[in-house]
Order: C-alpha cells, then sequence, then structure tokens
C-alpha cells in the first residue's frame, strides 16, 4: 500500500491536520506540495527556532539582524556590509559539483538581494579522511564548483577552512559565506507592499532541477553506505549558470540605484513559493500569483513542480505598475529576462475577522484560483517543536578518558609533521584578488579587504572576515566548545588587527529526532549566546542544517563561526608569518593550563591522530581571552595604520598548537625557529586567544603587555635551518616539504607552487 501523498511529500499526519486547520478543509495536491517544502526543516526551521530565540541579535550598528536574506550593519563612513552564510551540504554529497557551485549562487544572492555587492566569499568545507576514493572526488569535485562559479562571476573566494575527519565520511558538509558593501541608501528589504504592484520575476527559465532541492534533501538523512548516491536523488539538486547570475548581480544593482524595485527577494529554497509567500507575510499583504506567466525550460511541468522548483539564478522584484517598462527596459539592457507572474493584492478578513494575506496561485492573473492559502501560514507559522533532548548516556566515560593523562609523547615529530598540510592546492585554484580589495587572503589567521567597491563612498577602513570551528571541542562539550570557537575567531581577527563586529552562524548538527542531537544543538546555541553576550557581539544571522547523518550515524556538532571584523585605518598590510633572521620569538596569552593541571591535549588535533577522543576541554575564560585579543589587533592596526612597528610576525595558535604554528612560519619565513617549552605537551597542547609574535623589540612588547594586563613571555629566537620546539628537532627543509605536498599527494594532485 503507497503512503499518503502528505506523507510522501515530508509532512507528518500531525502537521498535514495543522493545515486542515490552517485552511479550513482539505488541501489539495498543489497546496499540499507549497506546504511540504516550506514546513520543511531547511526552510522552517521548526526544531531549532525555539532555541534561536536565546541569542542577542541586537547592537546599535545593526541595521539589520536574523530574518532577513543577510544581515546588515553599519561600517561607518556611509557604508553598509551585509553578510550571510549558508550550507548546502546534502545537495553537494549527492553531486559535488552543482552542489558547491549552487551554494555559491544562492549565498550571493542572499547579499545582493539586500542592495549590496557581493565582494568576497569564504567556504568552510569538511571531508571524511582521503585515503578513500570517495572523499577524493568530493573534495575535487566541491573544490571545483566553488572554483567554476565563483571565479565565473567575478567574486574572489578569500578563505575558509579545510576539515578532513572520520565523522564526515558519509556526509561531507559545504558551508558559504557571503559579504558585500553597499551605501547605507541602498539598503532594501525582502517585502512586498503596495496593493496592485506587480511581482516580477528576473532572471533564468524554470526548470525540473532542483525539485526538492535544498528544502527537501536537506530534511533527512542519508541511508547509508559508503557512497550515499541516490540516482533518483540527482535531479533535485539544482544546476548553476554563473553568466547569468553576474547579470541578474548588475542588473538587480542597477534597478535598486534607479529607485525601480519596492522590494526584492531571491528564490532559494523552495523557489517562487517560498518568495511570494514570504515577501508577502512580511509586507502583511497577499499576493497572486499566475503559474501560468512563469517563463520554463521544460514541456508539461506540473504547477507544483513550477511553484516549488529551485532553479538558480532567479529573482523576485515587487514594482509599481507605473515603474514596470523602466524595470523591462533596464532589464533587456543586461539581457536578463522579466517576467509579470504576479501581482500584491491587500489583507482581507479572515474566518475570525482579523486581515489575511493570501497566497493564490492563479491559472491567468485574473484565471481560476489553483491553491490558496494564507502567506504568513506558509512563512512564520510552521509548526514549532521542543523536541525531547537527553546528554549522551557515554559522555561522562568520554570525559574521564582524558589524553592529557597518559597520552605518550615518544614521537612528537612524527606527529607534529603528521598534523601539517598546507591548504594552498584548494585555495590557489580560487581568484582571491578579484575588485583588487584583498589585502590578506586565504592561507591566513583570517582575510582582511579594503573597504571599497564600485557605487561606495571613498573610505580608508577595512574589513576582516574569518569562520572557524572545532567538532573535537563540541563533541565532549557542545556549550563550551562553540564558546571556545567564538573565542578564536576573535583571536584569528585580531591578527589582522580586526575588531569584532558581528557574528553569523552555521549550525551543522546530525538527527533532530535524535535526543542527544537536540541536547547538543540547543548547548551549542547557549555556549554561543554566553560568549557573544560576554564579548560584545550581535549574531545577525545564520542557518541551521540538520539531518547530517548517514546510516543513522550523526556526525559530530559543527557550529560553523563566521566573524566579520573592522579596522578603522588600513593603509598598509598587517605583520605576516614573515618573521626576520633574529628576531624574538613570545608567547601572547596564558601559558598554562588550568591552574594545577598540566598543558591540555583533550579535544587536540594531536589526540584525535593519536585516536583518543575523550577528556575535559580547555576552560572558557572570556575576559582573558577579549584582554588578550584586544592587544594584539591594537598592535597589528598600528601597523595597518601606517605606523612604525618591531611587530614582524604574528599567529594564532589554533589546531596543532605551538609546534603547528611554529612550523606554518618557518615555512612562510623561510627561516627556522629554536624555542623552549616547559613540558613536552606544550608542543600539541590547544588553547583558545594564545599568540606567536616576533620583533626584534621584545622587552618593548613585553613592557606593553604588562601595561595591559596581558601575559607575554619570550620562549624562544628565529634562525638556523631547523625547527626545534622543545624535544622536537626537525630539518626546516623538511618541514616545507612536508606542509608543501602533504594535501596534493593524498589527492593524487601535483602540488601548485
Amino acid at each position: 500500500m503507497s503512503e499518503p501523498l502528505h506523507q510522501a511529500l515530508g509532512l507528518t499526519d500531525g502537521e498535514y491536520e495543522d493545515i486542515r486547520t490552517v485552511l479550513g478543509r482539505d488541501p489539495n495536491h498543489l497546496e499540499l506540495a507549497c506546504y511540504g517544502v516550506m514546513w520543511s526543516e531547511h526552510c522552517s526551521y521548526k526544531s531549532s527556532r525555539i532555541h534561536l530565540r536565546r541569542l542577542p541579535t541586537t547592537a546599535p550598528h545593526v541595521l539589520v539582524g536574523p530574518g532577513e536574506n543577510a544581515g546588515v550593519i553599519d561600517a561607518g563612513d556611509g557604508i553598509a556590509v551585509a553578510i550571510r552564510i549558508e550550507s548546502h551540504n546534502h545537495p553537494s554529497a549527492i553531486e559535488p559539483y552543482q552542489g558547491a557551485a549552487t551554494g555559491v549562487g544562492g549565498i550571493l544572492r542572499d547579499v545582493f538581494t539586500m542592495g549590496a555587492r557581493p565582494l568576497a566569499v569564504m567556504d568552510p568545507l569538511f571531508f571524511g579522511p582521503l585515503d578513500e576514493a570517495r572523499q577524493r572526488w568530493l573534495v575535487e569535485g566541491v573544490v571545483a564548483g566553488i572554483s567554476g562559479y565563483g571565479n565565473s562571476v567575478g567574486v574572489p573566494t578569500i578563505g575558509g577552512e579545510l576539515t578532513f575527519d572520520p565523522t564526515y565520511a558519509g556526509n561531507p558538509l559545504v558551508n558559504v559565506l557571503c559579504v558585500g558593501a553597499l551605501p547605507r541608501e541602498r539598503l532594501i528589504l525582502g517585502r512586498a507592499s503596495g496593493p496592485g504592484n506587480l511581482a516580477v520575476l528576473l532572471g533564468s527559465t524554470t526548470g525540473r532541477d532542483g525539485i526538492g532541492g535544498v528544502s527537501v534533501l536537506a530534511s533527512a538523512g542519508f541511508a547509508g553506505g559508503e557512497a550515499p548516491v541516490d540516482e533518483a536523488k540527482r535531479p533535485s539538486v539544482q544546476v548553476g549558470d554563473p553568466y547569468e547570475e553576474k547579470r541578474l548581480i548588475e542588473a538587480c544593482l542597477a534597478l535598486l540605484d534607479a529607485g525601480l524595485v519596492v522590494g526584492i527577494q531571491d528564490l532559494g529554497g523552495a523557489g517562487l513559493i517560498c518568495a511570494t509567500s514570504e515577501t508577502a507575510a512580511r509586507g502583511g499583504v497577499g499576493m497572486d500569483v499566475d503559474v501560468a506567466a512563469v517563463p520554463r525550460r521544460e514541456e508539461g511541468m506540473a504547477d507544483y513542480e513550477v511553484m516549488t522548483s529551485e532553479s538558480q539564478e532567479r529573482m523576485l522584484a515587487i514594482v509599481t505598475p507605473e515603474n514596470w517598462p523602466a524595470v523591462a527596459e533596464l532589464c533587456a539592457r543586461w539581457e536578463v529576462r522579466a517576467s509579470v507572474v504576479g501581482r500584491v493584492t491587500p489583507a482581507e478578513p479572515g474566518p475570525d475577522g482579523e486581515p489575511v494575506g493570501y497566497l493564490r496561485v492563479r491559472d491567468g492573473i485574473d484565471g481560476p484560483v489553483l491553491a490558496q492559502m494564507p502567506a504568513v501560514s506558509l512563512a512564520e507559522d510552521a509548526p514549532l517543536y521542543d523536541r525531547p533532548r537527553r546528554r549522551p548516556a557515554d559522555l561522562d566515560d568520554r570525559l574521564a578518558d582524558d589524553p592529557t593523562d597518559d597520552e605518550p609523547l615518544d614521537d612528537l615529530a612524527h606527529d607534529l609533521l603528521d598534523m601539517l598540510y598546507d591548504p594552498a592546492w584548494v585555495y590557489r585554484q580560487y581568484d582571491s584578488q578579484l575588485f583588487l580589495n584583498t589585502v590578506v587572503g586565504p592561507g591566513r589567521d583570517a582575510a582582511l579587504l579594503r573597504l571599497a567597491g564600485p557605487g561606495l563612498p571613498t573610505s580608508s577602513r577595512g574589513m576582516a572576515l574569518t569562520t572557524d570551528s572545532n567538532p573535537r571541542w563540541c563533541a565532549l562539550d557542545p556549550r563550551a566548545g562553540t564558546a571556545l570557537t567564538v573565542i578564536e575567531g576573535v583571536a584569528n581577527l585580531a591578527c589582522v588587527g580586526a575588531t569584532p563586529a558581528a557574528v553569523v552562524n552555521c549550525l551543522n548538527f546530525g538527527n533532530p529526532e535524535h535526543p542527544e542531537v537536540m541536547w547538543q544543538l540547543s548547548e551549542a546555541i547557549d555556549g554561543m549566546a554566553e560568549a557573544c553576550r560576554a564579548l560584545g557581539l550581535p549574531v545577525i544571522g545564520g542557518n541551521v542544517s540538520l539531518y547530517n547523518e548517514s546510516g543513522g550515524r550523526d556526525i559530530d556538532p559543527t557550529p560553523v563561526i563566521g566573524l566579520l571584523g573592522l579596522v578603522d585605518h588600513l593603509v598598509a598590510p598587517p605583520p605576516a608569518w614573515a618573521w626576520r633572521d633574529g628576531d624574538a620569538v613570545l608567547l601572547v596569552g596564558r601559558r598554562r593550563g588550568e591552574e594545577g593541571r598540566p598543558f591540555p591535549l583533550a579535544g587536540g588535533l594531536f589526540a584525535a591522530r593519536r585516536g583518543r577522543r575523550g577528556g575535559q576541554v580547555p576552560p572558557v575564560d572570556y575576559e582573558t581571552a577579549a584582554r588578550t585579543s584586544a592587544f594584539v589587533a591594537d598592535l597589528v592596526a598600528g601597523v595597518c595604520a601606517g605606523g612604525a612597528s618591531a611587530l614582524h610576525g604574528v599567529h594564532d595558535l589554533a589546531a596543532g598548537g605551538l609546534g603547528v604554528a611554529l612550523c606554518e612560519m618557518a615555512h612562510a619565513a623561510g627561516h627556522g625557529v629554536r624555542v623552549d617549552v616547559l613540558d613536552p605537551r606544550e608542543v600539541v597542547a590547544e588553547m583558545p586567544a594564545r599568540f606567536v609574535v616576533a620583533t626584534d623589540d621584545p622587552q618593548g612588547l613585553l613592557a606593553a603587555a604588562r601595561a595591559a594586563g596581558v601575559e607575554a613571555i619570550e620562549i624562544g629566537i628565529v634562525g638556523g635551518d631547523r625547527v626545534v620546539v622543545g624535544p622536537v628537532d626537525l630539518p626546516l627543509e623538511e618541514v616545507v616539504t612536508r606542509r608543501r605536498h602533504s594535501l596534493a599527494d593524498a589527492l593524487g594532485m601535483p602540488a601548485l607552487h
């Protein structure tokens, strides 16, 4: 016996009854399809909205917070900055090239929907170990998709993350962040208003590619097996056209500059039904949609296919009838298709007498009604679940298995080499210099851009971006692990002289129907909220990606934190990793772990490589972390402002700890280093908000640190052709060779050096 239609569309029996209550009748097939995509986990956040409300989202400089297509802040000098992060995990697992490419396309539209020109993209990527052929196929396809789309559309990819861990073997993660800038007065919202105004569909034709794309694919896990590729799911992955996107960007920005648009919204997850219902609901109005007027690229498409298709490179603009001829003319100039597909309607008295904006799908603008639904019921009144939460039963045992206490440290040189890889094979396939704004590009602690672009007011300001995650910490303590990740992002911004201004997040978790996963998600959100309040950071947007599981096995909790920072005066680049021969090496920040405890190994890359995934994560100390990062940021900002400085190199201590950071700097500079340590664990221990600094004036810098109440100590000297870190003694040539070639060798590719 076949399953009921509503279940086939991903709706539960309870949700079906809710729809009947909303409509006051049984829904038809088209209406069910619309609710199926709009009430999906990906579109409605029905399992996470109750928790996301606990995040701090306001600040004096926040112009637009969560709920719109992108968050927007006031960056000064009449410039606003829009930022957004999204996931395209499930589509990329099925079709890595198009999944990643359309992830880039979608995030670009989120940003230019706000009136901002997209200026840069970042890509946090997570895969399983590269000794599996499928993982190598995924990496190559995803990287090719990001480079193929980003390079073609003309937006630089300036950084990201690259993580390999067994937890992602069945379910890779492909997250994409985009930032753009706009004159403050060009800011526009995705809102319909003015009954009688026209709904105009801009861009590509509508096809069957992407039907049930991210809206459905991202709302269920994979069945399992080494290759979770179901050929029947391939048509659900959207197909992108970056050249169409480029024309669409220019046409939309020109429309906004000309004042021809009342509201605008991109067509992303759930396609036309999402764009029309969301703009109507935000404006408190209704909308009639002429499904027959939607340009199609395939014959015989059913109405529900047209309304729910996620075909790419499409936007919905709300324009007045008198402006329609000018809109059509401008779009024709940019060779962008423009079609009137609907009109705004006034709210009407509902069953209880309250005004209701109805979304009506018609066959012809004045033709028969094929579907009628309250717009707000689709866009804002999806079910809200407070799903059961349960702390993992084995967590206490994992916490007790702390590698700090008993893990052998007999071959740290081998371990250190094993942790080294240079992501250059990936990022050198991306164009990171488009617009010529990139001051610090991929491969460093954070990216740094001049805050400049076509149509922007003149400014000497800069903006910095970083994305950070630590699933190893979060698997042990999602609350503390997420808080530590926020601290890590602030430290990365400090290395390029930026003051943090706003947070966005991409919360990648397993199946929300598993109580352990919901506990992890709730704890992670509380950790983010606590850290952001302590550090004075608003969360201005984000994305929740659930059902990241394969064969019933959930990924480790992977909250990705995106941080946007600002530099007041950027006229010179910040110090690189290029220390100089004879420089003193200083450690800025706490040197010890918890009082009375040795340097912590739990949750670190070293321990994970040894198969040890238990133990207690480092303690969270917001005051010390904030003071230390602010001290480093001030030092670097002085260099960015053109001041004389004895600061020659600065690097945040992150994955792999002190040993990996020193090897990376030695590789970048071509000079060896000799550093003393207190304990062999110090070579690989990971603690937040700590920095390696190279200077030819150690006493001056130490005095400045003391005056700022920041711990700092001289630990070594730059020079020679060896990297000596306590018990580790490696030839510099071996460090360089290993770091330069390890990733390309694992992929079976030539190194791009």
